[in-house]
């Protein structure tokens, strides 16, 4: 059964080879016909932005698979992101974070859930800091942490900084550093160096790489995700990369 999109794409085919030759009128009435088409076949434009959708998913898709399989190593196995969950799961769930970002304090809950009970489950994080001062100094004070004091501090100051309401400010930190139990004086002393500062700048970096401005992103093994899922999705595409 012919669809009202083959008859159009029919049309236009049928005309493609003479539309050069034709005379202002010729194409005046031509145009004519098409807009009477599309009027008695409304339908025919939805069906078209539908293909027209699932060629760009299609695409974006593939162009996503390059992308992760250019920047494996960078991605999964970079020793200045922290890793937890199980470091020898089956499937390596990488989040590209901002503390002062609403959807990624929504995902945090959910996201440790969803790593706890699966208990497969390799989950990293990467600092991305893009929302401004407090942002930047808040992954600034996460990463010192971890330099300083090891990934056991580090994952206590990532799930505060998460949750914190105020403003991230150097007073606030230096509280939060104290209150933890570490040098207040020797983190904010190791947020401006030039360590800390490289891990951010490579972050940046390979989230220009893989066309990734905003946060929460998620990469699920071979899947990028672009934004906060619920936890349900995010069984079902782990899940699904398992095969």
């Amino acid at each position: 059964m012919r669809t009202p999109l083959f008859g159009l794409a029919a049309l236009l085919l049928t005309a493609l080879p003479v539309a050069a030759e034709m005379t202002a009128a010729e194409r005046e009435a031509f145009r004519a016909e098409v807009r009477a088409y599309l009027l008695e076949n409304p339908e025919v434009i939805v069906e078209a932005m539908d293909i027209l959708q699932g060629q760009q998913e299609q695409a974006a898709a593939e162009r996503d698979l390059q992308m992760l399989a250019d920047n494996q190593g960078k991605i999964f196995n970079d020793p200045n992101s922290w890793v937890g969950g199980n470091p020898s799961g089956d499937i390596t769930v990488v989040e590209f974070v901002d503390y002062r970002c609403g959807y990624c304090r929504k995902a945090h809950d959910e996201v440790a859930e969803l790593v706890k009970t699966d208990g497969n489950i390799r989950f990293v994080i990467k600092e991305f800091p893009i929302l401004g001062e407090q942002s930047l100094i808040s992954s600034q004070f996460a990463i010192a942490v971890r330099q300083l004091y090891g990934d056991d501090a580090y994952k206590a100051v990532h799930d505060q900084l998460i949750a914190l309401r105020g403003d991230a400010t150097p007073e606030t930190l230096a509280r939060l550093a104290a209150d933890l139990g570490h040098d207040p004086g020797a983190v904010l002393a190791q947020m401006q160096t030039p360590e800390v500062k490289a891990i951010i700048d490579a972050n940046h970096a390979l989230a220009s790489l893989m066309e990734i401005n905003g946060t929460p992103t998620f990469v699920i093994d071979q899947t990028m995700v672009r934004g906060y899922v619920p936890l349900d999705s995010m069984r079902q595409i782990v899940e699904g990369q398992r095969g």
